[in-house]
């Protein structure tokens, strides 16, 4: 069997072509590829240390006193104990010693007169603003800042009343132009008042109905009066860059106004070089620490039994995976962990073969980030701390830097990557055909193609498989999931032969690994059959939702990569012609659309995650609401309004305002002759391009856009050379923490060695960038080949330097 290539999967045009072809092998060792996650705050994400992290005392503290009936508000889990998330202090560890304990810096001795005095003595004072409270918040805050404070300390606790014409325990949807009145007068919009965390219940997950309102009391229960009083009310502080003072006014906040005032980090707002802002609001009465009988029955808080330490109910860490899938390393993170694998969530996924790091969520339990740190790194029997932080993470997985956060990640919650990747044995004609190359793709950009990871490595692409989904052809759609291919391991080829040659279906799942998972569930649904295969159909039906909805976008991949191609060979890549479709942002200013969905429309078109959950995942990421039960309550979704380019409009856009859409009942096809071949093309496929409703829900295709070319956000290059192609010429975070020694390049090496930084969009694929470089196939099994034939090889020296566990 022929495995596939770049023109079967409609990948075929490049912007160079004058450009003479730079032959290069991409991915040869795993540090060739390095990849950073950039979060929706734009930075980039890295390990940054190894030790073992220690959970602030303070909020549990906090808690304690809540449940012992003590009025002092105290640092909670919900309010961070000194920055933007209840922080896991990390002692800082070197090669070969011990991780040393560290205890959080002292307060300011600015603040030591202001947290002195009780908070009782505020009671003994005639004023309801004492000239005492000015003096103490004159360390932290400016004049204007303490006049807003007074006002809304003046104001008292209760907010404006707000009617909800009867429809009582409905959480409201407030939106920054509905907010009620406040005296906060930044630009940002009011927020509606942040929910409490809600764990799991007995009763269901998140089900959690309020404060001290349980069914029907004030909390906004069932029954409830026909009315909300929604405090939007809060003041801001300029910004503060000492981690002490922001802590210095957290405990003068709470100990000046005996708890009536809360503060929390401001976390809507990306942190500048001038520090992060102290939000400060009227405390809520009957929140989350009571488990009393008036919180209500559903969903715990993060103050229920099952979330130890008062802290608030999910973590946050930093993952470094070597030569793993992203559900692989989670696999194995549950596995170590001891947690179900839906607990774990990431904004996006990464690629296999490389090093790569982000973010990662975890729904704790009653699991503190000491206890993931010591799971996660085996400190229970198979490592010594020692080895923890002078040895390379377990199965190419390594955890860090830890925090405690109120919201789990979504898919889609990051702005893009970031790359390092290294090219080896590159044969060019002079530095100035590759200084060309690579000035065409900071300028021009490159075709932004699917890469070929999105079809498999099979024989059988992932997209033919989508095909026979949407045409309701189940019997070929598992006659392709269970055929041969080539390369499998052999307890794989044993397992398909059992059943395809023998029909032993016992044998054959006895023989199948547990992680070929679509074959596995169509086998245990024909065992549960009695061996009766007529209901194809349902046997697909028992594979992971995630999983057949992979083959569809695939399909969809397939078919935008091939219409992108025509267009470049009809028009070039020059300028948008007539026909040509672009986002219409006229249309967002006017009618309320947002500015953004143009890019929330973009970043969500590679097709994991969908333009609805894309927008509704950037709203939590910005909102008080933030956290999976955001998505019950966002307004209905729309999609971006595009329009056909005529002559007149073509000198208001450049080429890289064109967007080409995926196939989908919400889209519009492009205008001209090049819509006629983009539904030609379809029927020739035997799909109707006016019908993309099925009965079966999860085969019905919305659709999508994406930009027909993309220019990375940075972009820069070096030339290296180097002889012994295991000696690694990039080196990953973990390395540079443990001490390991830097790359080290060879100025007379034999060979030559390209190494690029670059930045890209979410829905990018580097590979595709370096093709435009290389002008080759970048298929995985043609690079392999490319490898192994490699002249370098025969200077490979006896000692690898780099471990089997990663490389």
């Amino acid at each position: 069997m022929q495995r596939i290539m770049e023109t079967d999967v409609g990948i075929s045009e490049y912007i160079g072509h004058d450009v003479p072809k730079i032959e290069g092998i991409i991915k040869q060792r795993f540090t060739d590829f390095l990849v950073f996650e950039v979060d929706l705050d734009s930075q980039v994400i890295h390990l940054k240390s190894l030790g073992m992290p220690e959970s602030s005392k303070k909020a549990a503290d906090a808690k304690s006193a809540a449940v012992a009936g003590d009025t002092t508000t105290a640092l909670s889990a919900e309010q961070p104990a000194a920055d933007d998330t209840v922080t896991a202090e990390t002692s800082e560890a070197k090669s070969g010693e011990q991780a040393q304990t560290t205890t959080s810096k002292a307060v300011p001795e600015v603040a030591a007169d202001a947290v002195q005095k009780p908070a009782e003595e505020a009671a003994k004072d005639d004023e309801p603003w004492p000239e005492r409270f000015t003096d103490s918040l004159k360390t932290f805050l400016s004049e204007g800042v303490i006049s807003k404070l007074k006002e809304l300390y003046l104001e008292g606790p209760e907010p404006p009343f707000e009617s909800d014409s009867g429809w009582a325990g409905r959480q409201a949807k407030v939106s920054g132009d509905q907010a009620g009145p406040s005296t906060e007068t930044s630009a940002e919009p009011s927020q509606a008042p942040e929910p409490e965390p809600q764990g799991r219940g007995k009763r269901g997950r998140d089900r959690g109905r309020g404060g001290r309102g349980g069914r029907g009391g004030r909390g906004g229960g069932r029954g409830g009066r026909s009315g909300a009083k929604v405090d939007n009310r809060k003041v801001l502080s300029d910004p503060i860059a000492s981690k002490e003072t922001r802590t210095g006014l957290h405990q003068v906040i709470r100990d000046l106004f005996g708890g009536k005032l809360e503060t929390e980090t401001d976390t809507y707002a990306p942190s500048t070089e001038e520090g992060s802002r102290i939000v400060i609001k009227w405390s809520k009465r009957g929140g989350g620490t009571s488990r009393g009988r008036g919180g209500g029955r559903g969903g715990r808080t993060e103050g229920g039994r099952g979330e130890r330490g008062g802290y608030p109910p999910y973590i946050h860490f930093t993952l470094q995976k070597t030569n793993r899938d992203t559900q692989d390393a989670l696999a194995y993170l549950s596995r170590t962990l001891h947690c179900n694998v839906k607990d774990l969530s990431v904004a996006g996924t990464k690629d296999k073969r490389g090093v790569t790091v982000q973010r990662v969520s975890l729904r704790r339990g009653n699991k503190t980030v000491e206890d993931i740190w010591k799971m996660a790194n085996g400190l229970n029997g198979r490592r010594t701390i020692d080895e923890i932080l002078t040895q390379r993470g377990e199965r190419g997985v390594r955890v860090a830097d830890f925090n405690y956060r109120k919201a789990s990640l979504e898919l889609g919650m990051l702005k893009g990557n970031a790359f390092v990747i290294t090219l080896r044995n590159v044969r060019v004609d002079s530095t100035e055909t590759l200084d060309r190359a690579m000035t065409i793709i900071k300028t021009k950009g490159f075709i932004n193609y699917y890469g070929m990871q999105r079809f498999g490595t099979a024989s059988i692409p992932t997209h033919t498989i989508g095909l026979a989904l949407l045409k309701g052809d189940w019997h070929r759609a598992v006659s392709l999931i269970l055929r041969n291919r080539p390369g499998e391991h052999p307890d794989v080829v044993a397992a398909r032969n059992a059943w395809l040659v023998d029909g032993d279906l016992d044998r054959a799942l006895d023989l199948l690994p547990r992680r070929v998972v679509a074959e596995r569930c169509i086998l245990e649904s024909y065992k549960k059959q009695g061996g009766d295969t007529r209901n194809a159909m349902g046997a697909l039906s028992t594979i992971p939702r995630n999983l057949r909805l992979m083959y569809i976008h695939a399909y969809q991949s397939y078919v935008w990569n091939a219409i992108v191609s025509e267009r470049i060979r009809m028009h070039g890549t020059d300028k948008p012609v007539v026909g040509d479709l672009v986002f219409d942002e006229s249309l967002g200013k006017t009618e309320g659309v947002s500015e953004d969905v143009s890019e929330i429309a973009l970043e969500a078109a590679e097709g994991d995650v969908s333009l609805e959950d894309k927008a509704a995942n950037e709203e939590a990421a910005k909102d008080d609401n933030a956290g999976r039960s955001n998505k019950r309550s966002r307004k209905a979704w729309e999609p971006p309004r595009v329009k056909v380019l005529a002559e007149e409009d073509l000198d208001k856009y450049s080429i890289f305002d064109v967007i080409m859409p995926l196939p989908g009942k919400d889209v519009d096809y492009p205008g001209g002759s090049l819509g006629e071949r983009y539904k030609e093309f379809l029927r020739k496929d035997g799909l109707d391009p006016d019908n993309w409703v099925r009965k079966q829900r999860d085969y019905t295709l919305g659709g999508s856009y994406r930009k027909i070319l993309h220019l990375p956000k940075e972009l820069s290059w070096t030339v290296m050379r180097y002889t012994d192609p295991d000696v690694p010429l990039a080196q990953s975070d973990e390395d540079k923490l443990l001490g390991m020694p830097p790359p080290a390049t060879v100025e007379d090496g034999k060979f030559l060695a390209l190494q690029i930084n670059l930045q890209l969009g979410t829905a990018a694929y580097a590979t595709m960038a370096l093709r435009e470089v290389t002008k080759t196939e970048t298929s995985s099994h043609y690079q392999t080949s490319l490898t192994q034939a490699s002249e370098d090889q025969k200077y490979r020296t006896a000692e690898v330097v780099e471990n089997a566990g990663t490389e």
